[in-house]
């Protein structure tokens, strides 16, 4: 049997081995004996995993991080979830623009974003609070969840909701047991996408956290500020397992091909 290579299939393996480089060079460092960063590692040890449970700040870090995520996604999910059915099913004038205004942030480099938050909360006294950090993440999250909902609600069928409606169903109703189920796992795929922006974000965060307000990830970067041993690579190798994780639950769940619109006949 002949192996046919394509020009699309080599810069599409290059691609893919670019994207996921860093993950088979972090997680195989994090279980080096060596007492510092080096690739290979030297010798095998589950020391610097170990270690993370004798530093204090990155396990409040990282409860406070799932707090922060959990919340943000929940909140997010659901102003998001209304934005994109008032979008899809109403069209108001400007909806256009509307959508594209939500989307924005998705364009919008992070650091102006992270720039344009902390003189907007500062201004609001919100600054260097949990609110104001909570903000900030809502802001950047939301747009994932409108995306995902719209592409769920591009293959909706509106007929169910007629038929309902004509045999006299409420709003409520229709909304509780039609739409809602429908849009099931496009929500919960918005969720999850939330919660992973929120749990992983570290531009916006980098302006609006305090010593008692500070992610995984920032507890991560103020660590490499002082030292740079192997204990960062176990850390960002728990972090990388919990995305695969929340990852491969939105794929069983809506699927990354319908994610990204590639996909849209079947729901």
């Amino acid at each position: 049997m002949r192996i046919r290579f394509s020009f699309l299939g080599v810069i599409t393996f290059i691609v893919v081995l670019m994207v996921i480089a860093p993950l088979l060079i972090i997680i195989p460092t994090s279980f080096t004996s060596a007492g510092y960063l080096t690739f290979p590692p030297e010798g095998f040890s589950f020391k610097w995993y170990e270690k993370i449970l004798d530093r204090p700040e990155f396990i409040d870090s990282f409860w406070f991080s799932i707090k922060l995520a959990v919340i943000t996604a929940v909140i997010s999910t659901f102003i998001g979830t209304i934005a994109a059915l008032a979008l899809h099913k109403y069209k108001p004038p400007g909806s256009g623009f509307i959508n594209g205004l939500i989307l924005s942030p998705l364009t919008v480099p992070a650091i102006i974003i992270g720039i344009g938050a902390l003189l907007f909360f500062t201004r609001m006294g919100l600054a260097g609070t949990f609110a104001g950090l909570l903000l900030a993440h809502i802001l950047i999250t939301i747009p994932y969840v409108v995306r995902l909902v719209l592409t769920g609600l591009s293959s909706f069928d509106y007929t169910l909701e007629r038929a309902a409606y004509i045999l006299g169903a409420s709003s409520l109703n229709v909304f509780w047991k039609i739409t809602l189920p429908l849009l099931k796992p496009a929500i919960f795929s918005g969720m999850i996408f939330a919660f992973l922006t929120s749990f992983d974000n570290v531009t916006i965060s980098l302006f609006m956290i305090t010593p008692s307000t500070t992610t995984l990830p920032m507890a991560i970067f103020n660590h490499m500020q002082e030292s740079l041993d192997p204990l960062v690579a176990s850390i960002s190798a728990v972090l990388i397992l919990v995305s695969l994780l929340f990852i491969f639950i939105l794929e069983r769940v809506y699927g990354l091909d319908r994610l990204f619109g590639s996909n849209t006949q079947s729901h």
